[in-house]
């Protein structure tokens, strides 16, 4: 017997590989869940609903014709592109609805066999929820996560400037531009909640037109921001221009020079 060869005893049961635990959890849970006792068609299978939902294509690639699938994945991966390359454009949205639009199709093509006996109306409220689903609990949460900790698009005097969320104020210097949640007053009422963009002109320690700059803080010539005024024809929203002290807790990032192939100008 060769030394490298591993001795297995008949009389020893083999041992648990490292990711049993995972499979007994999840049986766990269905037995909790009782989802033990549904049956799915012999077509479709657990690994298969969750990588259809998962992956945008897959199923059409599961159920076939593969030729097909691949095509599927392939225009799923280049729209994600396309989203991602013209963030917050219309572009990046139609690439994002067209994306939805084939994810759901194909799961609900993938689950053909499960719908096959039912009614029309069934198989129009199946999608609609496929759809909604998809939306609610994949891809705006996607979208928030990446928004969040990754790049955020803001949409700035008709233009759209991207955002790296990854960076620390502590980088900042003089002439830098850097984007923070604020408020300001001038311009009628302001949103407590918008974006103020502009160039660094005062650091903390800083004294700067007589007025002095708070350690951890930051001056800024809030350039652009969004503002909302209450009339009785509605709301509008605007951009205005102000000197605004803010603090570390509002930092949100700093704008990328070059968003892929696109230079972003900044006033």
């Amino acid at each position: 017997m060769n030394s490298s060869e591993k001795f297995e005893s008949p009389y020893y049961p083999r041992r648990a590989r490292w990711y049993a635990r995972i499979f007994y959890f999840v049986g766990a849970i269905r037995h909790r869940l009782a989802l033990d006792r549904i049956y799915l068609p012999k077509d479709i299978t657990v690994g298969g609903l969750v990588g259809s939902f998962f992956i945008p294509g897959l199923a059409v690639y599961l159920r076939g014709p593969r030729l097909s699938g691949k095509a599927a994945m392939t225009g799923c991966a280049l729209l994600s592109a396309i989203f991602i390359v013209w963030l917050g454009n219309t572009a990046a949205n139609l690439a994002f609805g067209l994306m939805l639009s084939i994810h759901t199709t194909g799961f609900v093509y993938y689950c053909g066999p499960f719908l096959s006996d039912k009614e029309f109306r069934y198989r129009i409220l199946f999608t609609i929820g496929t759809m909604l689903f998809l939306g609610l609990c994949f891809y705006t949460p996607l979208q928030g996560t990446i928004q969040k900790h990754w790049f955020m698009p803001l949409r700035m005097g008709g233009r759209v400037i991207v955002v790296s969320v990854r960076t620390t104020p502590d980088s900042l210097k003089i002439g830098d531009w850097a984007a923070f949640r604020g408020s300001a007053s001038g311009a009628g009422e302001i949103n407590e909640g918008g974006i103020l963009l502009g160039p660094v002109i005062g650091l903390g320690g800083d004294h700067v037109d007589s007025l002095d700059v708070p350690e951890k803080h930051w001056l800024i010539r809030a350039e652009f921001f969004r503002y909302y005024t209450h009339d009785p024809f509605g709301t509008r929203s605007g951009i205005v221009q102000q000197t605004a002290v803010v603090s570390r807790e509002e930092f949100v990032g700093r704008p990328f020079k070059r968003w892929f192939f696109r230079k972003q100008i900044l006033p």
